[in-house]
């Protein structure tokens, strides 16, 4: 099994996208549960490129209700679209860790500039397919696949408006919580979701095939993976958890899967909340799915 050679670390301790603090310390927990040495041990050379600038809502500007404190995370957006930019262009693998899942728009942005539209493995139990003018909350952490659709109207300084995406080369996974403006959305675009309901009767590998297939093709193929898709009995450290999620065996067989198609391009790892988690055992599962996407086997 052929590893990449060189994956570049980029953090995004960003929390303005949801209303649970904590989450802005998931990549300090990711680093501490041994990543960097992981990722050595199969052979892989390991930069981290440290984090990237944020706000914190003591300080940032809500704005608008509809979108809560938007303009600080476009900003932050664009210090992460620089660094995954920069990094994939070098023909490095960018491992971006969060921090919350609007982080994405910034990923998506820089993979973009450098790659062009692409497609992505979304494995979340939630769609992250809200709008301003659909979401319950605000919160931007629900909106980022919208958003990288082009449905948000959102602009990140310095970067080319969305779509990032291809819409027929997103394939949702492990998805069991929608709010009625996300399956509206789904339904306008025809999203391939693959809901728990899929995984149950068709099982996980079934399910991740069909996700590789469909996101494979030119440009680009993103991973990004919430921990929240995990059951909160292996991940409990979330803001958001949803009972009923992969189990351990599921999620690593699904990582296992994309590591044999070799086609990823990029991963992101999201909302590991350590003040929520039990021992980091959040973010120790969060390192193990990483290897295991990367390559790493049982034997």
């Amino acid at each position: 099994m052929n590893t990449p050679a060189h994956v570049s670390i980029l953090g995004a301790p960003l929390d303005l996208g949801q209303s649970r603090r904590g989450v802005d310390m998931g990549p300090s927990a990711i680093r501490y549960s041994g990543l960097a040495d992981r990722l050595s041990g199969l052979g892989i050379a390991v930069g981290d490129c440290g984090d990237c600038t944020t706000e914190i809502p003591e300080i940032a500007p809500v704005d608008d209700e509809h979108a809560r404190y938007l303009a600080a995370i476009l900003d932050s957006a664009a210090e992460i679209a620089r660094n995954v930019a920069q990094e994939a262009d070098a023909g490095h693998v960018p491992l971006v860790l969060g921090g919350d899942h609007s982080i994405a728009m910034g990923t998506l942005a820089g993979l973009h500039d450098v790659h062009n539209t692409g497609g992505a493995i979304w494995v979340d139990a939630h769609g992250d397919a809200n709008t301003p003018g659909t979401s319950p909350s605000g919160n931007v952490h629900g909106m980022p696949l919208a958003a990288a659709l082009g449905c948000c109207g959102f602009e990140i300084p310095g970067y080319k408006p969305a779509p990032w995406l291809d819409s027929a080369r997103v394939a949702l996974v492990g998805t069991r919580e929608l709010d009625a403006g996300e399956k509206a959305l789904m339904r306008e675009f025809d999203l391939n979701v693959f809901t728990m309901t899929e995984v149950d009767r068709r099982g996980i590998a079934a399910v991740m095939r069909d996700a590789i297939e469909i996101a494979s093709g030119p440009g680009f193929v993103h991973l990004s993976f919430d921990m929240d898709a995990c059951d909160p009995e292996v991940a409990p450290g979330v803001g958001t958890p949803v009972k009923g999620g992969l189990s351990y065996r599921e999620a690593h067989l699904a990582m296992e899967l994309l590591a044999e198609a070799q086609v990823l391009t990029s991963i992101e790892i999201v909302e590991v909340n350590p003040i929520l988690d039990l021992r980091n055992a959040t973010g120790d599962l969060a390192v193990e799915l990483i290897a295991s996407a990367l390559g790493a086997r049982i034997l």
